[in-house]
Formats: C-alpha cells, sequence, structure tokens
C-alpha cells in the first residue's frame, strides 16, 4: 500500500518545501509515500465555482478505482492524534491499493470529488493556506505512523 498526498499548486516558499520533505522522507521510512501537486487554475474574474470545479476534476483524473479518498476539509473528522493514527490504520487495513489525502484549493472540492470521497478529515476548525495545510498533513502522517510502529516520536 502507498499513501499519496495530492494537493492543489505547488509549495513555493522554500522553509515550507524544505519541512515537507523532511517530513516526506521520514514517512517514506514507513512507507512509500509521493505528494504530488497539480498546477492552480487561475482565470482572472473567474466564478470560483468554475474554478473549484475544474480542480476538482483534475484532481479525479489522478485517482485510481482502487483508491481509498480521504479529503483534508475544515469540516471534517477531527482526531487526536493517536485517534487519528487508529483511523488510518483502519484505512490501511482495508487493503486499498493507495490511500490518497486530498488537500484542495481555495474554494474546496466539488460536488463529484466531494462524492468519490472515502472519508473527510480536518486538520483543524481553523482555515489554513494550502500550503501550509501540506506540512500539517505530512507531519501528523509521520506522527501517526510512528506512533503505529511504537517510536518514540510522539508523546503524551
Amino acid at each position: 500500500m502507498k499513501l499519496l498526498l495530492l494537493a492543489v499548486g505547488p509549495t513555493d516558499t522554500g522553509a515550507l518545501t524544505e519541512l515537507v520533505t523532511t517530513f516526506s522522507d521520514r514517512i517514506g521510512r514507513y512507507v512509500p509515500f509521493e505528494l504530488e501537486c497539480i498546477p492552480n487554475v487561475r482565470a482572472k474574474g473567474a466564478d470560483p465555482a468554475l474554478l473549484r470545479q475544474k480542480e476538482s476534476d483534475a484532481l479525479i483524473r489522478r485517482l485510481e478505482s482502487r483508491d481509498l479518498v480521504w479529503l483534508l476539509d475544515e469540516k471534517g473528522k477531527e482526531f487526536t492524534s493517536r485517534q487519528f493514527a487508529d483511523y488510518l490504520q483502519k484505512g490501511m487495513n482495508t487493503g486499498p491499493k493507495r490511500l490518497v489525502l486530498v488537500i484542495g484549493g481555495a474554494y474546496g472540492f466539488g460536488p463529484e470529488l466531494q462524492a468519490r470521497a472515502n472519508g473527510r478529515i480536518s486538520l483543524s476548525r481553523m482555515t489554513f493556506n494550502h500550503q501550509v495545510v501540506r506540512l500539517l498533513a505530512v507531519e501528523q502522517l509521520y506522527r501517526a505512523l510512528s506512533i503505529l510502529k511504537g517510536d518514540p516520536y510522539h508523546n503524551d
């Protein structure tokens, strides 16, 4: 099984890129991991609903039929780190080819992508820049995997 973090837009801040890379490499010690970024869809003056749909369509094209898909969404289910580790383990135990966490663009997810998703996870009830969400997501994935492995990264 492979973990994939699928996101809209690049990480264009050097410090964030370094941290995302650090945690991505750490995740790779436990399971195969990839971060894939699709280009931003931009059109000056475009309708947000149209942008949301175009980004969602581009994200859907990256998904495979056997993927377990979780949207990172502020309206999703909230977890403690240990609860997230358990949720991740349960997801991995279902036998997907890939477990895909999806970070949408500024306007969220289109209805077709929402319907394709198997779950929604909230990293916080606050709204974050999608680049910051990448860092939070990879750190929490690493933390969850270290909890499952019994490594000392997480302190209760």
